[in-house]
């Protein structure tokens, strides 16, 4: 057996790094979060954070680790976790797909009848998180465990028995990946005028920009955009217009809701999810859009990773 590290080091106090520490902790482990960003400064901060695989390959493991996740988050939603619920919600498709390549990680999805423009849409039950409620619930946990949240801008990363390596697009820097890109993401937060249901939908002509409609307890997040590349987080007054215009033809409702707010958010994307031991460090980034989705499977695959001497 490998010797167990004394102490383990979490770069990065996003979802996924909360996540791993947690579960690292709940294993028996030391451990110190190490962040530029504390966790209501991050990206998972910004995000509507509907569980769905967006943005993130390869499709196998996505589909596995989103799975283990799900089914957490179904188990804290149904334990009363702050932030965490279960709601049903439905997409709707410009042209007929087929099955989505995730569709195993869920327990069931149903074909519906469609509206004009759409041609096709399925509906089903998914973990809704409200983030800043969520991220001030998950922290806790890792205080409460005995782990430590820390502020602290990284040249490099640290020496440590070992490091988990969670820093999002600071990966860039820390470890030296240039495939790490942003994928800009602009949302608009109204009020919450009684909405229940989630609803997504494509627009543009090959149906390449993402709409949706989120609703959490006391708001509801409008989006959003997909710009690769764009390093901006100051937010648009011309996109938020047509945020709130595509919101609004899906949603009529959203016309009349108050606006609370705009945030823009940087999502680490990857031409794939990497999480891999390099001696003696645990690399797990480039989650694209989907940080809350696979949040769970990842921290649970960390986990098995520190017993392995690689």
């Amino acid at each position: 057996m490998p010797e167990r590290p004394d102490r383990i080091v979490v770069v990065g106090a996003g979802v996924v790094g909360l996540s791993c520490a947690l579960r690292l902790l709940e294993a028996g482990h030391r451990v110190d979060v190490l962040a530029r960003d504390l966790p209501l400064e991050t990206t998972s901060s910004v995000a509507a954070a509907i569980w769905y695989p967006y943005l993130a390959f390869p499709q196998d493991k996505v589909t596995a680790w989103g799975k283990t996740a799900y089914a957490e988050f179904a188990r804290l939603a149904a334990q009363g976790a702050d932030g965490v619920a279960m709601r049903r919600g439905t997409e709707l498709f410009l042209e007929k797909p087929g099955d989505p390549w995730w569709l195993d990680a869920v327990p069931s999805l149903d074909r519906v009848d469609p509206r004009a423009p759409y041609v096709d849409a399925w509906t089903f039950v998914t973990p809704v998180v409200d983030m800043p409620r969520y991220l001030s619930w998950l922290s806790e946990r890792v205080l409460d465990a005995g782990g430590t949240i820390t502020r602290m801008a990284l040249a490099r990363l640290p020496e440590a028995p070992l490091v988990v390596n969670c820093s999002g697009l600071g990966s860039r820097a820390l470890a030296g990946d240039t495939t790490t890109r942003p994928v800009r993401g602009q949302v608009v937060v109204v009020e919450q005028f009684g909405l229940d249901e989630w609803w997504l939908a494509e627009e543009g002509p090959a149906g390449e920009v993402p709409t949706y409609v989120i609703p959490r307890t006391d708001d509801v997040v409008l989006g959003g955009t997909d710009e690769d590349g764009d390093w901006s987080r100051s937010p648009s007054p011309e996109v938020a217009d047509d945020i709130l215009r595509r919101a609004a033809a899906l949603v009529p409702d959203v016309a009349r809701a108050r606006i609370l707010r705009h945030k823009v958010g940087l999502r680490p994307a990857r031409p794939e999810v990497r999480l891999e031991r390099v001696g003696d460090v645990i690399h797990c980034y480039g989650h694209g859009g989907a940080g809350v989705t696979l949040s769970w499977g990842c921290a649970d695959a960390v986990t098995a990773l520190v017993g392995d001497p690689a």
